[in-house]
């Protein structure tokens, strides 16, 4: 029986490939298939997350928003949030990226202990680190009790809401800061180190650029975990206006003399923080440098 000869297109070239094809040939094969019950989990996930939020802003009252927000409190609350939150993250930077590079690049004994204490903001209430704060930096705390002789008092100031923002703050840029740190991998910092870079240029120019986005992703959820604060800032700092009340503190007392206005503020609070963390999405990619202007020794074929 002779073969059969393949089927020739009509206009005697081949036929064009697929769209769906094409469109898997222009990057590699990725598993997409969810099961059908995880959407409706997912959805019912979802809306026990959006329907209070939405119960909430059917609450505001719209008429008189601008009056609610633009009061004095509301102002000093609002701006007393957005410094110290600042601040706050500032230091969550300054201290979150040693810990989280020891974390994930040192070994030493206790390493794991460290970790479980650094991440145990996450799990207490946020009264109990305000009380820890309090007990330690207080006029009669454990450290506080010597700065109050030297006429240095941090309770109840400003200073203890950005120490308690911090601390409540910190292990969110430390975790998410670790996580990248152990997905990167040290590929590239060890072909650094090869090519005689010492461990500082290492960390300036091939560590911190590599892990960028997820730095940028840690300060913009600590800076909204800041901006969030209530237990600790109410236990160690208190409730002073225009010095310690911040909005969440504001928000709080208006509920019993002012609805309108807890509710107008509450609104505000969700839509800044919203703001805040979906630029967590805009990171922007690891801006690495290339490996070949780092000093090393040349290749022999280079002239």
């Amino acid at each position: 029986m002779p073969a059969l000869a393949p089927r020739s297109h009509p206009s005697g070239a081949a036929p064009a490939p697929s769209a769906k094809a094409a469109a898997r040939r222009k990057g590699p094969w990725r598993y997409t298939g969810v099961p059908a019950w995880i959407y409706l989990v997912a959805a019912l996930g979802a809306l026990f997350i959006l329907l209070p939020l939405a119960g909430m802003v059917a609450q505001v009252n719209w008429g008189q928003f601008p009056a609610l927000i633009t009061s004095e409190s509301s102002v000093e609350a609002l701006a007393l949030s957005l410094r110290t939150a600042v601040a706050s993250t500032t230091l969550c930077i300054i201290f979150g990226v040693p810990l989280a590079l020891l974390l994930a690049r040192a070994q030493f004994p206790g390493q794991r202990i460290l970790r479980a204490l650094i991440l145990l903001p996450l799990v207490v209430p946020p009264v109990v680190g305000g009380l820890a704060l309090l007990y330690t930096f207080g006029r009669e705390g454990l450290i506080g009790r010597y700065l109050n002789v030297a006429g240095i008092d941090i309770a109840f100031s400003t200073t203890a809401v950005v120490m308690a923002q911090t601390f409540v703050a910190l292990p969110f840029l430390v975790l998410s800061l670790e996580g990248s740190l152990r997905t990167a991998g040290q590929k590239y910092e060890s072909v650094a180190a090869t090519l005689g870079a010492r461990p500082s240029t290492v960390l300036r120019r091939i560590t911190l650029p590599l892990v960028l986005p997820g730095l940028i992703s840690g300060a913009v959820l600590s800076f909204a975990r800041c901006l969030g604060e209530f237990g600790a800032t109410l236990t160690f700092a208190g409730s002073l206006q225009g010095v310690t009340r911040t909005l969440p503190l504001e928000i709080y007392l208006q509920r019993e003399t002012d609805p309108d206005a807890a509710v107008a503020l509450s609104f505000l609070l969700i839509a800044v923080a919203v703001v805040v963390v979906a630029l967590t999405y805009r990171a922007p990619k690891s801006p690495l440098r290339s490996l070949a202007s780092l000093p090393g020794r040349r290749n022999r074929n280079d002239p």
